[in-house]
């Protein structure tokens, strides 16, 4: 079955399985039907976390359980060493949840991962969810609904606002990303844009975007030669420049990264733009009509 990213072929591990974010998330990954396999936690060998083993080593998984992807939830100082060793094993999808990673190392996790043809998403991410799949991350199952509409974001709980709103207007989702809050992540806007527009079951695209940087403005080049439709939602409208507004990415900054910049570039590139949350289904079903 065609997917984005997440599919049956899955065989997800943990890394910080026997940590307390770890072992919960896993609990509800597992919930939400996810296929993980194992965990890892170096010295931890041997031991079980809701019913799966746990390993040394990611390399162990591999060989013992077949795994190919990883979603770390191990603390920042260790994160790098992690998506090294998740990348080294030959896992081609990562989701990074953790937050506080210094820029450099990201910078070094995104070198790498580009040089093996990985896909890793975050830092600072909520991950991904594909409905009847599963999760990597942390979003809520219980705001997700199967359907046609594909969502990506920089905030994590704006975005699950942005879902509750879509699935309570019956307007279900091909798969929710986050793509991280820190000023430089992994997976930008504009790949999983062209995931979507290539994904066959994806009719419409929203992009939660908010101040700082210029990964809307990215986005935006994108956007302008897509064939489905886009609505977009830019936070941070009435935020002071120089003030961070929430996240380490979102500070707008010699009269860059300001909203409405972000807002009129995405409008030209042929977006819809929503100023509310509660505004994107009306908007994404007059332009699926």
């Amino acid at each position: 079955m065609e997917t984005i990213l997440l599919d049956h072929e899955s065989r997800a591990i943990v890394q910080g399985i026997t940590g307390k974010a770890g072992r919960t998330q896993a609990h509800w990954m597992l919930e939400a039907g996810t296929s993980l396999v194992a965990g890892v936690t170096p010295g931890r060998g041997g031991e079980t976390v809701e019913g799966l083993p746990v390993y040394d080593t990611v390399a162990e998984c591999v060989a013992q359980e077949g795994a190919n992807a990883s979603v770390i939830f191990v603390p920042a100082r260790f994160a790098r060493d992690a998506a090294f060793e998740a990348l080294a094993a030959g896992l081609r999808l990562i989701v990074i949840v953790t937050e506080h990673i210094p820029m450099r190392d990201t910078m070094e996790i995104k070198a790498r991962a580009g040089l093996v043809g990985a896909t890793v998403i975050g830092p600072n991410c909520p991950g991904i969810f594909v409905p009847g799949v599963g999760k990597l991350g942390i979003i809520p199952a219980s705001i997700m609904r199967p359907g046609s509409i594909g969502v990506v974001g920089r905030s994590a709980t704006l975005s699950y606002e942005v879902i509750g709103n879509l699935s309570s207007a019956g307007l279900g989702q091909t798969a929710a990303v986050g793509v991280g809050g820190d000023p430089v992540v992994c997976t930008e806007f504009t790949e999983m844009l062209k995931l979507f527009e290539a994904d066959s079951k994806t009719r419409g695209v929203v992009l939660v975007g908010e101040i700082g940087g210029s990964a809307e403005e990215r986005a935006a080049e994108f956007v302008s030669v897509m064939r489905k439709p886009v609505v977009a939602l830019i936070a941070g409208r009435a935020v002071p420049p120089g003030r961070r507004f929430g996240h380490a990415g979102a500070i707008i900054r010699a009269g860059s990264g300001g909203a409405q910049h972000k807002i009129d570039t995405l409008r030209q590139a042929g977006a819809s733009i929503a100023d509310t949350p509660s505004e994107i289904p009306t908007l994404l079903k007059g332009r699926l009509s």
